[in-house]
């Protein structure tokens, strides 16, 4: 049977739970702060931040929103104004204090509209992601990072890994400053029965694989990463970056502007800010240093997992 959206709703529950715990016990010491809130126009959801040994801030958002589909959401998405809508769904961002732990983002998320009549049938998509923002770009976490990714892609369909790293690519770039976000990963939405051989619950067990692949490849970065030691150098370019990481989700990512546009809670919408960040006037990196080197790999179009040269 089809996954019904209390289903979808109830396992995104359970996704921030077990992300939580996970993260709890890999930073040793933070515990997450829990509020809960509701929309004016209906439903609500559960925030969570964290501040911890290892994570300076981080979130794992749940939402479970529905009511009529504002006119601004109705136009962009090209779906009736006023519909009755659903959308569900899990938010994660995480801002380390070491400059050697990537910044990490995720998304899994469901919409819908219910069908009004038998002429016409309900609407319903899948969409998510997941993409690591290094403050400097270490090829072989990257490449480690794209092959589980590419492992969870290929248990699903052949073609979801070279299109959604493409789409993650092109989506997760900053037009203005001609630099990708960070290494990339996967992103994908409006993923429908239509567009590919495989039915709704096959589809919702590809997001929900998605979904359980956050906490093991951050995990075992926070193990490998959190405690080397680092200069006020590193630290100063942590902040630019984290700079441009504001940049992006203030200018070009489509979730803030859903979420602020469908009234959702602001201050749950925004935890992905972080806690600090860092602008300085026409800031240059030394040629030849590591900043360098990292800024070189913002590109697009880099085929990580075959990377032969790991050095680079």
């Amino acid at each position: 049977m089809e996954p019904t959206k209390s289903e979808i709703q109830a396992w995104f529950e359970g996704l921030q739970d077990r992300i939580c715990t996970a993260l709890e016990e890999a930073d040793g010491q933070g515990k997450f702060r829990e509020d809960h809130w509701q929309r004016p126009g209906g439903g609500g959801g559960r925030s969570r931040v964290i501040e911890g040994r290892v994570i300076e801030k981080g979130g794992v958002n749940f939402s479970a929103v529905e009511g009529a589909l504002p006119e601004k959401i109705g136009r962009a998405l090209q779906l009736p104004v006023g519909s009755a809508f659903f959308a569900s769904g899990v938010s994660i961002v995480l801002h380390s204090h070491s400059p050697h732990l990537p910044i990490i983002h995720m998304n899994v998320r469901y919409f819908e509209i219910p069908a009004q009549t038998a002429e016409a049938p309900s609407i319903w998509w899948f969409g998510g992601g997941i993409d690591l923002t290094p403050h400097y770009v270490v090829p072989a976490d990257a490449q480690r990072f794209h092959q589980h990714l590419k492992m969870v892609c290929d248990r699903h369909h052949q073609d979801f890994y070279p299109k959604f790293k493409k789409w993650a690519d092109d989506y997760f770039y900053l037009r203005h400053r001609k630099e990708t976000r960070g290494v990339g990963g996967i992103f994908f939405d409006r993923m429908q029965s239509n567009d590919y051989p495989l039915d709704k619950r096959q589809l919702f067990q590809f997001v929900q694989d998605v979904g359980d692949a956050f906490a093991p490849i951050y995990t075992q970065l926070m193990a490998e990463r959190a405690d080397l030691p680092f200069s006020e150098r590193e630290k100063n370019w942590q902040l630019h970056r984290r700079g441009r990481y504001v940049e992006f989700n203030l200018v070009w990512d489509r979730g803030t502007k859903f979420g602020l546009d469908t009234d959702g809670r602001t201050e749950s919408i925004l935890m992905s800010m972080p806690p600090t960040a860092k602008w300085t006037y026409a800031f240059e990196v030394e040629p030849n240093s590591a900043e360098a080197t990292t800024l070189d790999h913002l590109k697009k179009e880099i085929d990580w997992v075959g990377i032969t040269d790991i050095a680079r």
